[in-house]
């Protein structure tokens, strides 16, 4: 089992929204690594914290759990959704999604802040600068760790 960070903007798609929901598929990658990741390293039982990014108060929502192999964004193809892209081939598609299914909502958030202030935390992706990835993996210790700090 791997352990993520996906992130998403509230505004967007925020966890709450998938608590209604309960799954719902994880679309709109439009980056290559995150693309590979998606592709080569994410399996179903996998888990994840759901972060909520360009907001407020940037941090750690809830938890999900992966719930399908990798599979086509049909985004791409379609000419009316935020990520069509004109280049995805339906026979051979650049970009691709996973569905992920409600776990719980933390009992607070925690938050990017907290998460910087934490020298064990230090070389998790999303407290370094200049990292912009949506989905990132995070090292079972830190997972542990960040959920150690849930109060």
């Amino acid at each position: 089992m791997k352990y993520w960070l996906m992130k998403n903007e509230p505004d967007d798609y925020s966890i709450d929204d998938l608590k209604k929901d309960k799954t719902e598929p994880w679309d709109g990658i439009r980056n290559y690594q995150v693309r590979n990741m998606i592709r080569d390293d994410m399996s179903i039982g996998d888990i994840a914290f759901y972060y909520h990014s360009n907001c407020d108060i940037p941090g750690i929502y809830g938890l999900m759990t992966i719930n399908s192999k990798a599979y086509p964004d049909h985004t791409a193809f379609d000419k009316k959704a935020k990520y069509y892209d004109i280049k995805s081939d339906k026979k051979k598609p650049t970009w691709l999604m996973v569905d992920v299914k409600y776990k719980r909502k933390l009992k607070n958030p925690i938050t990017l802040k907290e998460l910087k202030s934490e020298k064990k935390l230090s070389n998790m992706k999303v407290v370094q600068k200049g990292n912009r990835l949506s989905i990132t993996e995070v090292e079972k210790k830190d997972w542990e760790y960040i959920l150690s700090l849930e109060k």
